[in-house]
């Protein structure tokens, strides 16, 4: 045997680490948004009761009973909210680590898990160098820190479902694509309709080549219409007497027109760095049209903006949308659109890591503040401790999520009634004036004591 033929080709070498790459990117993001999102919570930073809604829900489905979230009601069943069964898979992992912090790391690996199929398939269109840009791009796009940012929701799981889905379709497997995109319908009501879109354009594609699999496309494109209409008539008003909370969102306000320069930013700030526009060549970004559809008819205004968790689900359409338009444009007779899509890559992925550095989420990663646990929050924790397991709690934002993995927790002055053993919020503003006071106008009849207050947290016991 000769020398060279003992040796491994510089092709193979290559093949293997391409197909490593796009796996060596998703392990590296994980820690970095878990990072993230645990030394918020460390800080107590949390930005809303998402992630105390989410964990009273994850609880319950762990030790095998229905997903009452108290914190929206005495007991009030999540499905009568929003339609997210699929979070009960987190429930076995919660019942080993039963806290909030659980939450968080799912939800880390699902974002991170979502950069693989992004990378794969950009790199089997572009090949390594510019589909490694393109995936770490989209890894550290600002839909996705955002998300990261804002706590928990149940979107983290339609974030890889959607890449795994649309990196099938550009490979041309039906079928895959559809199996993706079925388990949508258990992650939230509206993704029903993204399905719709999904499946229509898995049966445009397929028309020709695969009539068989275009036929099943469109049965699934219609399934997922139907299942929509039927989970937001029947299955959550059967869980909300008051039928579906959020019908109101969409006819509240001043109509559609209101805001449109917060939506022009917005649908730019999709369109500009993560894509630099091209990916409005592709049909793939029509997979974004009902989410941006519902955003923009509600008169809501946070559903507006850039903020939250609520562009996730769009990222992976973008970057998917781009690798797919840059495919095409790299073999358009106009050289400067070849020459375009020969830079763009590189320039989206220096769009992402200047915003990283700067203004997004991530670049909190820097600082040395954001590893120190404020004596603000330690405080507030010992405080937090003099509350005994199991009992009743109305709580604010900060102190909730301390409590919901040990306690019974109602959102302050929503108990309808029922009485709790401890009343604890933040009165750092004095917003409630006299404390006490305030506890006697919560439930009237009934008397509380003082417990001790820390970094601006008052904590009252009732005593009668």
């Amino acid at each position: 045997m000769s020398m060279s033929a003992s040796l491994p080709r510089t092709g193979d070498r290559a093949a293997r680490a391409a197909h490593r790459a796009p796996y060596a990117l998703a392990a590296a993001l994980f820690p970095a948004y878990a990072v993230l999102s645990v030394t918020r919570f460390r800080r107590m930073e949390e930005a809303s009761w998402d992630l105390g809604i989410f964990e009273q829900a994850v609880r319950g489905y762990a030790w095998l009973q229905a997903p009452v979230v108290d914190l929206k009601g005495p007991g009030f069943n999540i499905l009568g909210d929003h339609f997210s069964p699929v979070i009960a898979l987190i429930a076995p992992l919660y019942r080993l680590f039963p806290t909030p912090l659980t939450l968080l790391v799912v939800q880390a690996a699902l974002f991170a898990l979502s950069a693989l199929p992004v990378t794969r398939a950009s790199v089997r269109l572009l090949g390594r160098a510019r589909g490694l840009a393109l995936g770490a791009a989209y890894g550290l796009s600002w839909g996705i820190q955002r998300a990261v940012e804002f706590d928990f929701h149940e979107i983290c799981f339609a974030v890889p479902l959607l890449a795994f889905a649309l990196e099938a379709l550009l490979a041309h497997r039906w079928r895959a694509a559809l199996g993706w995109g079925l388990p949508l319908l258990l992650v939230k009501e509206d993704l029903g309709v993204t399905l719709t879109a999904l499946a229509l354009l898995a049966a445009w594609r397929a028309r020709r080549t695969d009539p068989r699999a275009a036929r099943l496309a469109a049965a699934v494109a219609v399934a997922g219409t139907a299942a929509a209409a039927l989970v937001f008539t029947v299955v959550i008003p059967a869980f909300a007497p008051d039928g579906y909370a959020y019908w109101d969102k969409l006819g509240e306000g001043p109509g559609p027109l209101h805001g449109l320069g917060t939506k022009a930013a917005t649908l730019a700030w999709i369109l500009l760095p993560t894509t630099g526009l091209l990916a409005l060549r592709s049909p793939l970004l029509l997979v974004a049209a009902p989410t941006l559809g519902w955003r923009f008819l509600s008169g809501d205004p946070h559903y507006w903006s850039t903020d939250y968790h609520y562009s996730a689900v769009l990222m992976p359409v973008a970057a998917l949308a781009l690798a797919d338009a840059l495919d095409r444009a790299r073999r358009s007779g106009r050289p400067r659109v070849r020459a375009y899509a020969a830079q763009l890559p590189g320039a989206v992925l220096a769009a992402a890591l200047a915003l990283s550095a700067s203004s997004m989420p991530l670049a909190r990663l820097g600082e040395r503040s954001a590893y120190e646990k404020p004596e603000r929050a330690a405080a507030v924790e010992r405080l937090l401790e003099r509350i005994p397991d199991g009992v009743r709690v109305e709580a604010d934002i900060g102190a909730l999520t301390r409590l919901t993995s040990r306690c019974q927790v109602f959102w302050i002055g929503n108990t309808k009634g029922v009485l709790p053993a401890f009343l604890v919020f933040d009165n750092s503003s004095g917003w409630a004036g006299d404390p006490l006071a305030y506890a006697g106008q919560l439930h009237p009849g009934s008397r509380f004591a003082p417990v001790g207050e820390a970094g601006g947290f008052v904590l009252l016991q009732r005593v009668l």
